[in-house]
């Protein structure tokens, strides 16, 4: 059902049966690695291509989503996933490993949220008993596309963030247990005028608002209705920006509800510069974390914010800004 302008609610609230999260060699020595299902002690996790290795960790996030929401491939029916690479090949090609009817996603780092909310949606309209939401990043493929590749040692300044290496999933189901999808807001794409592709976080933080304000406007409600509230990958510079915004435009977010993913990704003294990103830097924080910290009962409704820079290096060099998006998915145990 929508409500206000675009903010889906979901009447049935489909269920979030079956997480993952797969993390690489620098995860596994992050903040979060306890929340983790599995790590991989190398990037390559032996393929021959950084964009091989991030098809094998989606294609190990999903079947691990799958076996722990007791099913099999066979009983779902849609698998919704995007990445980085060109054309989403990570997803497309992990679709073929998987079998699984597919709907190929693109919302930059925003695709984890954008992911849930569909598969939700498909859920709760009951045009799918079971359906599978995923995304990944890999460190040296998303360098090597939209920065400089690792190999160069280029030098980074303190905004530039460390993309996150890995793969999350979650199956979404209309029965079952575990916590609940209740709502989504549906961002618009934002664009500041920012141009560099070393700060994203300053570049997404007003998208990230844009979608707060819009959620908490449709559903007439504020903070006070979340015990968290978490946006994808602004990191540090990029989180101190949107909290400035949300209280120039009088949304009163508390300090210790309000985090981000890329902030929690890592421990202090990685050298991660603002923190992390990637489309798996809010996946796994989500379907590993939150919803830990969600099943052992120390949350009981989370709003994640996922974020995305949708540009591309054809639109970088093209001197073309960084249009940015954001989407809302409610959680409740």
């Amino acid at each position: 059902m929508l409500q206000g302008h675009q903010t889906w609610v979901y009447e049935s609230k489909p269920v979030i049966i079956g997480t993952a999260a797969i993390g690489g060699p620098f995860e596994s020595q992050g903040g979060l690695a306890a929340d983790f299902d599995m790590f991989h002690d190398d990037l390559w996790l032996g393929e021959n291509s950084f964009e091989k290795a991030e098809k094998k960790l989606l294609e190990e996030a999903c079947e691990t989503a799958i076996k722990k929401a007791g099913l099999k491939k066979e009983d779902v029916q849609f698998f919704l996933s995007g990445d980085l690479i060109n054309q989403i090949i990570a997803s497309s090609f992990a679709a073929r490993t998987l079998g699984i009817p597919y709907l190929g996603l693109y919302g930059a780092c925003s695709s984890s949220m954008e992911g849930l909310a569909l598969a939700s949606l498909i859920v709760d309209s009951k045009f799918a008993v079971n359906a599978l939401a995923a995304t990944s990043s890999h460190n040296a493929a998303a360098e090597k596309q939209y920065r400089y590749p690792t190999e160069y040692g280029a030098q980074k300044p303190p905004t530039a963030q460390w993309t996150v290496t890995g793969a999350g999933a979650a199956v979404v189901s209309q029965q079952g247990e575990g916590p609940k999808v209740t709502s989504a807001t549906i961002g618009r794409v934002v664009d500041m005028g920012l141009s560099d592709p070393f700060n994203m976080g300053a570049a997404m933080a007003p998208a990230a608002v844009d979608t707060i304000e819009a959620h908490f406007r449709d559903l007439n409600i504020d903070a006070s209705q979340y015990d968290l509230i978490a946006t994808g990958d602004l990191g540090r510079i990029g989180h101190r920006i949107a909290g400035d915004l949300l209280k120039k435009h009088g949304i009163d977010i508390p300090e210790e509800k309000f985090t981000d993913c890329g902030i929690l990704m890592y421990r202090s003294d990685q050298p991660v510069f603002a923190g992390a990103s990637g489309c798996a830097c809010a996946a796994t924080a989500t379907y590993g974390h939150f919803i830990n910290r969600m099943k052992r009962g120390e949350l009981k409704k989370i709003l994640i914010v996922a974020t995305g820079a949708l540009l591309s290096p054809m639109s970088y060099q093209q001197k073309e800004s960084i249009p940015c998006i954001a989407h809302a998915v409610s959680i409740e145990m």
